[in-house]
């Protein structure tokens, strides 16, 4: 006899009027993914079971939740309730949300200690906000003086994205490491 895992899925508003984010209330993942095309959607059932359907532009699965973004066509109003369900369902069927790969530790042996400081703070700081709204930033490189970073979920492509970019992550990077002259996303 299998025992299901009840799990009441719920949504909200992000910042992102094209994405909503459907909150999982336990983690499925120990870290993001994203899946910008139903290509990507290889290593995560829940999110292929998404695409799946012709309104959907790009999923994104964080530790506890999934922020999902749709075509300009088709209303939230007729949506949300509807994915709640099948999302619940998926869960309590155990079925798999992603098919996690061992991966190397995020910190690099060869990191310099700048780098590692950055991806500190990014992951102390400023992820756990931005998954809030159903986002996530990830580090990219450091060069130049210059931080690049890549927008997830519901930051990418978000109207206030660039207010977020340079107004709090930039402002927040700058008060703590006076030598970053300028944070991208790429």
């Amino acid at each position: 006899m299998s025992t299901s895992v009840q799990t009441q899925v719920t949504f909200e508003l992000t910042p992102n009027p094209a994405t909503m984010k459907f909150l999982l209330h336990r983690q499925v993942t120990s870290q993001g993914f994203d899946c910008p095309t139903a290509q990507d959607a290889e290593r995560s059932p829940l999110a292929a079971k998404i695409f799946g359907f012709p309104w959907t532009s790009s999923v994104y699965v964080g530790p506890d939740f999934i922020a999902i973004t749709k075509q300009d066509w088709v209303e939230w109003d007729l949506l949300a309730s509807p994915l709640c369900g099948l999302i619940q369902e998926h869960l309590e069927r155990n079925e798999p949300v992603v098919v996690e790969l061992v991966t190397t530790p995020e910190d690099d042996e060869n990191d310099s200690p700048m780098v590692r400081n950055i991806k500190s703070v990014l992951n102390r700081e400023i992820r756990p906000v931005v998954a809030l709204d159903g986002g996530d930033i990830v580090f990219y490189k450091y060069e130049n003086q210059i931080l690049y970073i890549r927008m997830k979920g519901a930051c990418s492509g978000c109207p206030s994205s660039s207010i977020t970019l340079k107004e709090g992550i930039e402002t927040r990077m700058k008060e703590l490491f006076p030598e970053i002259q300028e944070v991208v996303a790429v």
